[in-house]
This record gives structure tokens, sequence and C-alpha cells, in this order.
């Protein structure tokens, strides 16, 4: 999956958002209902799928590897599975573009299948050590050879029967545990991960969802999420809410843009995945939830957001696996805040799509925003609501990330904010900015 060229956009201050608004699916439930779908014997269906760059990755790749995957002209995605241990050996390498999730999610899944898979990526997920997710896949037997410093391209050979472990998380990661857990599904036994700080359980609520015998237990060395393996999965349909993460941008734009008032319909609220939300909360947004209500297991609520005057915090270490792809946008949100915010105990940005903690600190610091770098995070120094300087050329590193951040910092900037490439924002929301434009009035 090779990278387009080079799409450069300019942002400036504009009037406020108003209006109504949807995000794409959940890019975490997506990839995991293709992957649980296609382990399934019998056919799933998939309503309000993420049809972004880096799902489609995880599609095409399961198609590689036996499964039917068809999108009706609904919308609607229809997964044939070939069931656990039916994997195919694929008859060439799989491109995951810039898609570490796919990557690590798919790892275990070759992993304790008969078959060898290569992957490869992008330039930006070809710099991301897989290290923490070929560990514990080696431990239940799998061989994998990987370029140096752990990356990409690399290759498995699975092995059936593999061997269940226990396994402690030595680093707080959704990808990691739930990597080990689709390694359990075709493992004779049970496999367990512990993790010491409880992450993102999407995995788990779909896997129960599907018919694995799956038990989560709290304890005082943190959550043991036990998966019985050599597992049947019946086939299921599937509601994706929408995606916190996509909202996330919304919901600051909305926050720091005077005379905003935006509702944000239908998005995910699973608790593991609303730290955002809280720390925006601390900071004095005006955020409230309406309609409540679940949609597949998972908590789903409307989100009105007004803007309102934000103040610094500094936001709870505890945090941080809640929030953790929402740091940019927080970063975005202090720099419009009156005082000093520190956001701290996100180590895991080192090694996101870009370095997201040094990337979001050249970047702010080119438009005028006091910012101190640490080896965690950021502590910012906000314009107390004005206006910020803008007038800078913003490098996005192949990160979606950075640039939907910045283009909702160029919506707060006194002169015109640059980003080199915007191209990457299709890899998780291929109409933002149409959806940006339509808030703003600025629909044709």
């Amino acid at each position: 999956m090779s990278h387009p060229d080079p799409l450069p956009r300019q942002f400036v201050a504009s009037g406020p958002l108003k209006g109504a608004m949807t995000v794409p699916g959940d890019k975490s439930i997506s990839h995991r209902a293709l992957m649980f779908a296609a382990l399934a014997v019998g056919t799933s269906r998939i309503e309000g799928l993420l049809e972004g760059e880096d799902v489609l990755a995880t599609a095409a790749a399961l198609r590689a590897m036996g499964a039917t995957i068809t999108r009706l002209k609904d919308g609607i995605w229809e997964v044939s599975g070939v069931g656990v241990g039916g994997l195919l050996q694929p008859a060439q390498a799989l491109d995951m573009g810039n898609s570490g999730t796919s990557t690590r999610l798919l790892m275990g899944l070759v992993a304790s299948h008969p078959i060898t898979a290569t992957f490869v990526g992008d330039a930006s997920l070809s710099a991301r050590p897989m290290g923490r997710v070929i560990d514990p896949l080696s431990q239940m037997g799998a061989d994998i050879t990987a370029s140096p410093g752990g990356r990409l391209p690399l290759m498995v050979r699975g092995i059936c029967p593999a061997v269940p472990i226990s396994y402690t998380l030595p680093v707080a990661s959704a990808q990691v545990k739930s990597a080990v857990l689709l390694a359990g599904l075709n493992t004779p036994g049970i496999t367990r991960v512990i993790e010491p700080v409880a992450t993102r359980d999407h995995s788990e609520r779909m896997l129960l969802g599907f018919g694995a015998q799956i038990t989560v237990e709290e304890t005082d060395q943190g959550r043991i999420i036990s998966i019985t393996g050599e597992a049947e999965l019946t086939p299921q349909s599937i509601t994706v809410p929408g995606d916190p993460s996509s909202a996330a941008f919304f919901a600051v734009a909305a926050s720091i843009i005077p005379g905003s008032d935006v509702l944000i319909a239908n998005v995910g609220l699973n608790p593991t995945r609303t730290g955002l939300f809280t720390a925006l909360t601390m900071m004095g947004a005006d955020i409230v939830q309406e309609n409540p209500r679940f949609v597949g297991g998972e908590p789903v609520a409307d989100l009105r957001v007004r803007h309102a005057p934000l103040h610094a915090i500094t936001v709870p270490h505890e945090l941080a696996p809640s929030m953790i792809d929402e740091y940019p946008i927080l970063f975005v949100a202090a720099a419009m805040a009156s005082g000093r915010t520190a956001a701290r105990g996100a180590h895991e940005l080192r090694v996101k799509e870009s370095d997201r903690i040094a990337t979001m600190a050249t970047a702010l610091t080119a438009i005028g925003v006091g910012v101190e770098e640490y080896e965690d995070g950021l502590a910012i120094t906000g314009s107390a609501g004005a206006p910020l300087r803008g007038d800078a050329m913003i490098a996005s590193r192949l990160d979606h990330r950075i640039a939907m951040s910045m283009a909702i910092a160029g919506l707060a900037s006194h002169k015109a904010l640059t980003i080199d490439d915007v191209s990457p924002v299709a890899t998780s929301f291929p109409t933002f900015f149409e959806t940006l434009d339509a808030l703003a009035g600025m629909a044709l």
C-alpha cells in the first residue's frame, strides 16, 4: 500500500462551528469485528464499519487468508469466516499500510496457525517497533524474524498447537493484550493476560459476544483475562458505534472556538476510551451526554459540546490508557486554556505513527505556544482563549492524528497555518475535512 503524494492544506480561524454531525465507526472495534467474524463459522454482518485505509488493510489481509469479505450496496459488510484454526497460507506479503493495530493483532492470529505470513508496511509503520508483540508470541512457540530493531518487514511462522502462557503486560497496551488473546483462540488450554493497568477492553467484550470462553477477574495484580483455546466462534450481527477518538477532535474544536455548538451523534463511550472527555470536563468544557444507550454491548450517547473557557489542569496519570490516542488534540486544548497544563504518563506516544510527543512539541512551538517537553508528555502554557499565532508550516510526519489536531489548532489561529501533508487523515477519518467545512458553514 504505497503512500500517496503529499497533500498540503491551509487552515485559519473561521466562525463558530454549529450543527449536528456523525463520526466514522470506531477503528478499534472495526478491526476486531472483521477479525472475529473471519474466525467464526458462518456469515456475520457488520454495520457502521469504518472504511478508512487502516481497516481496509485488515480486510485485505483476512481475504488473503481465506475469509470472504464483501461490502454490500447499503454499506453493510458481510464476512464469511473460516473458523478458528482455518486460516490459509497467504500467497504474498500482507501489506499493512500505516496500521499498527492491523499488524499487531494479525500477528497474534497467525502465531497459532500452521501458516507463515510476511508483514510489510509504509515508511511510518516500518519505523515502529514490534518487540512487545514478538516477545509473548515467541513464548507461545511462534518463530518470528523481524528487521533490525524488531521492525517491519517481518515474518511470522505460526505453530499449531501453540503453547498457552500467562503473560503480564510490561507496558499498558491493548494491542499486545489482544494479540496474545487472539493467539490463544487456537491454542489448547487457557491463555492468560495480566494487565496491571486496565486498557481498552473491546477485544474482551466482542470475544464474549462471539461465543468465546473468556473471563475477566479483578485482582491485586490487576485484571486477569483468561481465554480457553480451540474456540468455536458464532457469527454475529454487529453495529459499530462512532469512534470516540474521531469525536475528540470536534469536541475540542467546539470547546475552543467561541460561539460553537456541536452535536456529535452516536459516540462510543466505553469507559476505557473516555479519558479525553474526562480531562476536557476537568478543564471546564461544556460536554453533555444525550440519549445514552447500549449498542452491541458498548455504551453509546450523543455528545452536545458548546464553547466554554478552559483552564489548565494536571492530567491524572491514570487517565493515560483511556486517552492515549487523544493526547495530540488534548495538547491543542491545553494551548487554548488559561494557565499551564501538565499532561504526562504517556510514554506510549513515543512509538505511535510518529513520536507524537516530539512532533506536537515542535508543531505547537512553531505557532507560538509555550511548551516544555518530557519523556512521557508535555507541559503547555495556554493562551487563555486568545487566538494562537499560526503563521507556520507544520510537518504531519505521516501521522493522521497530528494532521487532524493541528488542523483544529489552525481554526484557532490568527494567521494561516499550513500542514505539509493531510493525506494520512484517510486512514481513520476519510470525511474529516468535509465535516469540518460543513460545521463552519463552508459547505458548497
